[in-house]
């Protein structure tokens, strides 16, 4: 009767957590993506919602504040214990997981962009943080943190 009562819709679907999956961090990428040792295999993790400046571009080669922000996301969560919040889609077209990396309670997504070494790169459907990002984005830029005080080279 009751799944009968679910197909049919008289009863409100439970809404469900997000996605959650714990590891250490073993090896970090960029200022973005990091390996990450799951249980039983080592995932490569792209950060949902922020884009850092590359140190490994393909055509442009290193940008400027890439290794900045490097250094900034190693001292976050290198060799750190961290769960990972999935939002709708969980892989890019290159495979990689996308994720918010949280240590403890600290976000490292919004952790790198309140520090003003991330920008804000919405992805549709994975926008779950978007408004968060935003401020913490307008607050580092208005106040000159990170890559945002750096003088334009």
């Amino acid at each position: 009767m009751l799944l009968a009562a679910l197909l049919l819709g008289a009863v409100p679907a439970v809404a469900e957590a997000p996605a959650a999956l714990d590891g250490v961090v073993v090896r970090v990428v960029d200022g973005d993506t990091v390996h990450v040792r799951l249980v039983d295999r080592v995932e490569k993790v792209r950060y949902i919602g922020v884009n850092t400046p590359e140190i490994h571009h393909p055509t442009r080669g290193e940008e400027p504040g890439g290794r900045a922000a490097h250094a900034v996301n190693r001292r976050l969560v290198e060799g750190k214990r961290v769960r990972l919040e999935l939002d709708v889609q969980s892989r890019d077209r290159y495979g990689r997981l996308l994720a918010y990396v949280w240590v403890g309670e600290t976000m490292t997504n919004a952790e790198l962009v309140r520090l003003g070494y991330a920008q804000v790169m919405t992805v549709p459907p994975n926008v779950r943080h978007q408004a968060l990002f935003l401020k913490l984005q307008r607050d580092a830029r208005q106040t000159g943190r990170g890559l945002w005080g750096q003088p334009a080279s």
